[in-house]
């Protein structure tokens, strides 16, 4: 039997069907639209996979207390119809197995530490950076939650000083989302990243803003690894960038030969690829069924 996992982006759904190695031996994907077209295509895709459990990395914010009455809906996100949308209730009403559910870069931090750029780590964070900006928190061998979950993509953010956009985020303006997720990059230039030439000025803004949060998160949480993802990071010119502004913002405070000596070893892309998220899906679905297994 085999593990189902479900990558649910804002953009577009990933569902795929994967083993205890981190393997995925199928997968679909299909345009994010309202739940009540989206849910069905996911049902229709697992309900001949005989799966023992499903793992779910969502867009969010979300609902992961099990102790509340809203444990597993998407909650105050702009997306059209799917604010405070019960998407894990809904699922488990289709399928009688164990179900593992977190927020998307969670999921991806998972599967990195799993199977990726951070195996063996007991720490590491990961970045999104795409059609919004996302941080998903493992730290100490699991997964981090807390309040309701780590929201990374809306820290505040000081202004690049030759920067007068006024940011895209409904909620916050100039948080980190707001200046630096690729709508932010296209409204402000006029142009999608991808169209923009590699030696433009909008990548020296955008690894100003991103490295200002890495730096906030080195000095915080001391991950061991960062992990950059996300269609914006495809933009191999940005990793460079990035170091060399964390390294002048730490200013040598950080006194660790991983970041001073190693950074390119440090702050990288993810291990798994363009898998990430959905191979943390799967992570997800397994410790799920393997919490159900050692309760019996």
């Amino acid at each position: 039997m085999s593990i189902g996992a479900i990558e649910a982006g804002g953009t577009k759904f990933i569902c795929g069907i994967g083993n205890d190695n981190g393997e995925i031996e199928d997968q679909i994907s299909f345009p994010t639209e309202h739940p009540e077209q989206t849910l069905p295509k996911v049902i229709q895709y697992f309900q001949d996979k005989q799966v023992e459990a499903i793992g779910i990395g969502s867009f969010g914010p979300i609902d992961i207390r099990p102790d509340r009455k809203t444990y597993g809906y998407v909650t105050t996100t702009p997306k059209p119809g799917w604010g405070n949308y019960d998407m894990l209730g809904i699922l488990k009403r289709e399928f009688s197995v164990p179900f593992g559910w977190d927020t998307d870069v969670n999921a991806a931090a998972f599967g990195e530490a799993k199977w990726g750029a951070a195996q063996g780590l007991s720490s590491c964070l990961y970045y999104t950076v795409g059609t919004g900006v996302g941080v998903g928190v493992y730290s100490e061998g699991k997964l981090v939650h807390g309040l309701v979950h780590p929201e990374g993509g809306h820290v505040l953010t000081r202004r690049h000083p030759d920067d007068v956009f006024s940011g895209v985020c409904p909620y916050h303006g100039d948080c980190l989302e707001g200046m630096a997720a690729g709508p932010a990059i296209e409204a402000r230039w006029g142009k999608k990243g991808h169209e923009l030439p590699r030696d433009h000025s909008a990548w020296e803004m955008e690894a100003f803003y991103i490295a200002q949060s890495i730096t906030g998160a080195i000095l915080l949480n001391s991950p061991e690894k960062i992990i950059l993802g996300g269609g914006v990071m495809q933009q191999s010119q940005l990793f460079p960038l990035i170091r060399k502004a964390v390294l002048e913002n730490l200013n040598g405070y950080v006194s660790s030969s991983v970041i001073l000596d190693h950074i390119d070893d440090y702050i990288v892309p993810p291990g798994l690829g363009q898998q990430a998220g959905l191979c943390g899906a799967l992570a997800l679905g397994l410790t799920a069924r393997d919490h159900q297994i050692s309760a019996l």
